[in-house]
């Protein structure tokens, strides 16, 4: 059901990135209704992330207070209002939610902090909800998740707790490269799942030869006019490959999930594969809605 029906929710849930918000009305676990917007953190002032809430959200408000519960980068320093890391190894999901200042009486919002990682330093906000709802699922996994997306985490998970993680920049440095550099030329359309496998070998058996490698693509291009898709697919091999030779000791010997969109898990499972790991794929969104309601429910208890 989309953003306009009439329906009575118990509470919203709100997974708020840089580009994006998306809102659901919930009751219990279950989403009611949804709602897209491209008012994401990174287009708005501070003054004006209650008003982008509200555009989502003012059709499904009811006269009493409502509890809404956020996650993602709504949290960060130039979000909504800071929501604290906690530090691993910890619980992805801890006690202590932040509460941004809300003008509306009709609504009490409360945003779940990150989790940092002071060496290697590193910083998650959004995927701890992820885990922490993929975790409500399965309470005793110990093993690895890995989270592909635009910043790439693999999350070593062992009694309930994060204990460590690595951020890859995978995602981004491909569309930096596909978009900004020379490349942009090379690799405009298609795909070819051979040329993917291939280059993530040759990257994985020499990961120190990438640079040459990137600029072979653009001369691959000018000179041998590959198949549509070839030369596409080898980029984002040779990125993978690279992510994957640094991210060794989090996929060798262990168990791995993948919590991610569908199309992106299957490229980590391609590559993951030939190195002889099979994993396990679970849905990014269904993960999302179960920590924020594990969130909800913590909110719960304490009232």
């Amino acid at each position: 059901m989309k953003n306009g029906a009439a329906i009575s929710p118990e509470w919203f849930a709100f997974d708020w990135g840089t580009s994006n918000l998306r809102a659901w009305a919930m009751r219990g676990a279950r989403p009611l209704a949804e709602g897209t917007s491209a008012r994401g953190m990174g287009t708005l002032q501070r003054a004006e992330f209650e008003d982008a809430l509200l555009e989502l959200v003012g059709g499904w408000l009811g006269a009493g207070p409502m509890t809404a519960v956020a996650c993602g980068m709504v949290g960060s320093r130039q979000g909504w209002s800071e929501a604290a890391y906690a530090t691993v190894p910890c619980a992805p999901l801890g006690a202590n939610l932040t509460r941004p200042p809300v003008a509306d009486p009709r609504l009490t919002v409360h945003i779940i902090p990150g989790v940092k990682q002071p060496a290697p330093a590193d910083v998650m906000r959004g995927e701890e909800t992820q885990i922490a709802g993929f975790l409500a699922q399965e309470p005793d996994f110990d093993g690895i998740l890995c989270l592909p997306g635009t910043h790439t985490k693999w999350a070593h998970i062992s009694a309930g707790e994060i204990v460590s993680f690595r951020t890859f920049m995978t995602g981004e440095m491909f569309a930096l490269l596909s978009k900004s550099s020379v490349l942009r030329h090379s690799v405009t359309t298609g795909w070819d799942d051979a040329a993917f496998a291939d280059a993530v070998a040759e990257t994985l058996s020499k990961p120190e030869t990438i640079a040459a490698r990137l600029f072979q693509i653009r001369a691959d291009d000018l000179l041998n006019a590959p198949a549509d898709g070839v030369l596409r697919a080898r980029l984002s091999g040779y990125l993978v490959g690279l992510e994957l030779a640094a991210a060794r000791a989090y996929w060798l010997g262990q168990r791995v999930v993948l919590l991610g969109a569908k199309r992106l898990s299957g490229f980590y499972q391609t590559a993951l594969a030939a190195q002889g790991v099979a994993t396990e794929s679970v849905d990014a969104e269904t993960c999302t809605l179960a920590g924020l309601h594990a969130a909800f429910a913590t909110l719960k208890e304490t009232v």
